[in-house]
């Protein structure tokens, strides 16, 4: 696959000026190593400085949705935010992660589709942005695109920070935590679901299946929550 410099500049809406950054920004280490490439020419280092323009782009964004919410509101919902799952789904939904360009071997594995791969291509799409010097045209982007995801987190924060949820739950009646343990996987490699079971005092409250062990733990600690009475 070839870099597509037109599909970044629609999907995002802002032109792209230095394109070999841009080129790196969706370029996944596999390829450069099936091409015995320099490291440099992988996506990880604008994924560095993408992940620090994403933080400050939604917490700009976040700062002017809620002017009275305390710092600890908004950090967890900016947790939630700039999350694997959400860059991921945004990025599945605009065709960003149909122009990572990987190995042979990783394609067919099924790769283009984890969320972890997905959300670094995005955030080092940003950082290609913020050195092309568009960090306001990305506040922009990122006000528009993510607001959506914002108002249905703050609506429902409890079943996105179900863990916090219970361990609070938890730890104020005996100082105890939930204890999470994977008790299957499901399906080949690149399609894998995760069975996890929470417990608490050695009795299991809840079992439920994530595509991701983060997620099938957030999935599980929320049903503990509507178990126990602590959420309804």
């Amino acid at each position: 696959m070839e870099f597509n410099k037109s599909a970044i500049e629609q999907i995002f809406g802002i032109p792209v000026e230095n394109c070999e950054n841009f080129r790196r920004a969706v370029t996944h280490s596999s390829y450069t190593k099936e091409k015995e490439m320099p490291f440099v020419e992988c996506y990880e280092r604008l994924e560095f400085l993408g992940d620090a323009v994403l933080k400050l782009a939604v917490s700009d964004c976040l700062f002017r949705m809620f002017p009275d919410y305390t710092e600890g509101e908004l950090s967890k919902i900016r947790s939630i935010v700039v999350s694997d799952a959400v860059l991921a789904q945004i990025a599945g939904k605009n065709g960003l992660s149909e122009l990572i360009i990987m190995s042979r071997h990783e394609e067919k594995q099924g790769c283009r589709k984890l969320e972890s791969v997905c959300a670094c291509a995005f955030e080092a799409v940003l950082g290609a942005y913020y050195l092309d010097g568009k960090l306001n045209e990305l506040l922009n982007y990122i006000s528009e695109e993510f607001a959506g995801y914002i108002d249905e987190i703050n609506k429902n924060s409890c079943r996105y920070n179900a863990k916090a949820v219970l361990q609070e739950y938890t730890q104020g009646l005996t100082k105890e935590t939930p204890v999470y343990r994977v008790v299957a996987e499901i399906g080949p490699a690149h399609k894998k679901e995760f069975e996890v079971e929470v417990s608490y005092q050695d009795n299991v409250i809840a079992r439920a299946t994530g595509k991701s062990k983060k997620e099938a733990e957030q999935k599980c600690a929320y049903e503990a929550c509507k178990k126990l009475g602590v959420i309804n």
